[in-house]
């Protein structure tokens, strides 16, 4: 039985999560589909367009993605202070980057007079909005329902285009998190869609890589701080180039025709992680596979279970390949 969304986030703990969403439909609704002949990659177009417009609009980052076939993998960082931050008027105005919302808040926006007898109402909505710019389940709202819409006026048909609910799992440590970011950005390598992290189109490395070569990093995407954490008031507290050489020869070691290895100086790079070469192979590989709930060590996982008052420990096992063997 699918537990509540309540019991799989927990801000207070991490305010990062690894997000994934299907297609309900047997044909490759975003890729080809071998039933019709036809293709529909202009759909990925639409989902990664929707998305780094939404990282734009709400309290949340994208740290990495990668628009499959038919399905999408997503890394996210919720900043709570974020939202609590922006004014009254900030949060209507992003409010209505997506959604008309009501009278009043149009009225508010264009810095018309708000009747006295329209406060209450106003306040209500701008609580309610900025609640909404942290939450996951409405970011993700945000990015299916549009695309579901379009896809279904393309096909002239009704019904379902994504499954009832995206999968969410907590990412409880740095380990935790560029594991399963380098997870995703090698998704399209893992499944022989491409030979190389840069030629995966719909996904977060490309963009890292292109911006690279000119020295900068994505504009919407969460930035890379270094390990000395520099001028950016936050990011991810990790070397951009240690984590591109990462996935690059962690590309290499996984891919079936050409066999690569982990350098020594890589392998210095995970161990400041703590965690072995073997091990961080085997969760990139099969990370999906390894983790169905939070993701961490067992000290973190017993934190994040207690906190949350769960009785049982899921998946503590799996806790072993975030450390040094």
């Amino acid at each position: 039985m699918p537990r509540p969304r309540r019991t799989q986030v927990s801000i207070e703990d991490t305010s990062w999560y690894h997000c994934c969403s299907r297609v309900c439909r047997r044909a490759m609704l975003m890729g080809d589909d071998k039933f019709t002949g036809k293709n529909y990659d202009h759909r990925r177009d639409w989902i990664e367009s929707q998305l780094l417009t939404l990282a734009s609009v709400f309290a949340i980052d994208v740290a990495a993605y990668a628009v499959m076939s038919n399905h999408l993998h997503l890394v996210l960082s919720v900043d709570i202070y974020e939202s609590n931050n922006w004014t009254d008027r900030d949060v209507v105005e992003h409010w209505h980057q997506i959604f008309n919302g009501t009278d009043i808040t149009q009225k508010f926006a264009k810095g018309e007079v708000v009747e006295s007898f329209e406060i209450n109402s106003l306040k209500h909505s701008i609580a309610l909005y900025r609640s909404r710019f942290s939450d996951i389940s409405w970011f993700m709202r945000c990015l299916n329902e549009p695309i579901a819409r379009m896809a279904n006026k393309e096909d002239k048909c009704t019904g379902r285009f994504w499954e009832g609910r995206f999968k969410s799992q907590a990412l409880l440590d740095e380990t935790a998190i560029l594991a399963c970011m380098a997870y995703v950005d090698l998704n399209p390598l893992r499944a022989k869609m491409v030979n190389t992290p840069e030629s995966s189109d719909f996904t977060s490395i490309q963009l890292r890589i292109k911006a690279a070569l000119n020295g900068e990093q994505p504009a919407k995407l969460l930035p890379f701080m270094g390990n000395e954490q520099l001028s950016q008031s936050k990011g991810i507290g990790f070397s951009l180039k240690d984590y591109l050489v990462l996935v690059d020869e962690t590309g290499r070691v996984i891919r079936q025709d050409k066999r690569g290895a982990i350098s020594e100086n890589t392998s210095k790079i995970l161990t400041r992680l703590n965690i072995s070469s073997d091990n961080w192979i085997k969760i990139t590989s099969d990370f999906g596979k390894l983790f169905h709930g939070p993701v961490g060590t067992l000290q973190e996982l017993t934190s994040y279970c207690d906190h949350l008052e769960k009785r049982r420990r899921h998946f503590s096992h799996c806790c072993q390949y975030l450390q040094v063997n």
